[in-house]
């Protein structure tokens, strides 16, 4: 599907995003990991840190990020290249994943010198991976109302709290969180900040989560009086929620909002090809490819505003909001289509695939921010609130 709309030529990229493209492709058909389509849908939670290393031997972890810190300097439309084609075949790419869209990123934007020369070179060679700490217990995607604190000591900070819903925690090496630093909930936006968290520190306990699909890539994080240094906090003290809006617009606005379920895609189309489609398949199909077309012509939209410098965070959560509900509609009807005809049995593996999206696909609209948090920001910014 994603060749198809590519070569349909419906939204273009710059010259070089397109020779770049090749050489991905070329790298895929050599490294991509042989694994059946179930296991290609899971892509962007699938933790394979050695799958990383071959990305980031090749300069491809870290692709924004400046040279002289180990990142291969591409600009926004390499990287949303990189991104498409990692998605479309179900690479695994969970375990650099967060570093490379948003920990590094941020840590380049707002972190001190000694930051970027500790953690950037580590995150663009695939020896450090990094989970986002925002989410916490009964708070759902309001994350003004974040209760974990952070108090000052003679020695740095003390941290207290939890948070959940934590991708790979269990797994990385670092959680970048967001906690208080003074107020309380009410004062909502003011006094938060970011802390980088070391992971095996004294006092950090990481649970993995399991979900209804058997798998365990969420966790729960609870700290106890953890120590932090003075060069834990990330830019200012009270500026986290400023630093937060601009990481969500990374995190929004990408192919990584779009293509959840294009391998199910890609395997219920080569099912119709060998069987035959009815005109009711085939009107879906277009449906299905309108729909795509124009999502990604605004994710490439939203990524040229990031390559201009700016901070499109409105732009970004309609993308993300019209996205995931394409990624959920997506093993909805295919579902659907698969019971509307059971004389005609298809294979174990769409079965399969089409099984795990139908339970995960609920998830689409909670990561990233929900669906009624992202629709407040559209509104208010435009004007509607």
């Amino acid at each position: 599907m994603i060749d198809l709309l590519n070569n349909l030529r419906l939204a273009v990229l710059p010259a070089q995003a397109e020779t770049f493209r090749r050489e991905v492709k070329e790298f895929l058909t050599s490294e991509l990991p042989d694994s059946p389509p179930d296991v290609r849908s899971r892509s962007w939670v699938a933790f394979d840190a050695a799958f990383s290393r071959k990305l980031a031997a090749r300069g491809w972890v870290g692709v924004t990020l400046p040279k002289r810190y180990g990142g291969a300097e591409l600009d926004a439309f390499r990287r949303f290249v990189l991104v498409e084609e990692l998605l479309a075949v179900g690479a695994p790419v969970g375990a650099h994943w967060i570093a490379d869209r948003q920990s590094g990123p941020l840590i380049l934007n707002f972190g001190s010198d000694d930051q970027k020369n500790n953690y950037l070179p580590r995150i663009c060679r695939g020896e450090i991976f990094f989970c986002i700490g925002m989410s916490e217990p009964n708070s759902g995607s309001d994350l003004a109302s974040v209760r974990t604190r952070a108090v000052r000591t003679d020695k740095g900070w003390r941290l207290n709290g939890r948070k959940i819903w934590t991708t790979n925690g269990h797994r990385c090496d670092y959680t970048i969180a967001l906690v208080r630093t003074s107020g309380t909930s009410a004062d909502r936006h003011a006094g938060l900040s970011q802390f980088i968290v070391d992971l095996r520190l004294p006092g950090i306990t990481v649970r993995p989560i399991v979900d209804l699909t058997g798998d365990a890539h969420f966790s729960e994080m609870f700290f106890d009086d953890v120590e932090l240094a003075d060069n834990a906090l990330v830019g200012n003290e009270g500026e986290g929620w400023k630093q937060v809006n601009a990481e969500l617009a990374f995190e929004r606005s990408g192919p990584e909002r779009l293509y959840s379920s294009v391998v199910l895609l890609d395997l219920w189309l080569q099912y119709l090809r060998d069987a035959g489609a009815s005109d009711l398949h085939l009107e879906q199909v277009g449906r299905f490819a309108a729909h795509l077309a124009t999502l990604r012509q605004m994710s490439i939209s939203v990524t040229a505003k990031l390559a201009a410098g700016e901070s499109p965070v409105v732009e970004a959560a309609l993308v993300k909001d019209i996205g995931t509900e394409f990624e959920q509609l997506v093993p909805s009807v295919i579902e659907a289509a698969i019971g509307d005809d059971p004389a005609n049995p298809c294979p174990a593996e769409l079965l399969r695939t089409a099984a795990y999206l139908s339970h995960i696909a609920p998830t689409f609209s909670l990561r990233g921010g929900t669906r009624e948090i992202l629709r407040g920001i559209i509104a208010r910014g435009l004007g509607l609130r």
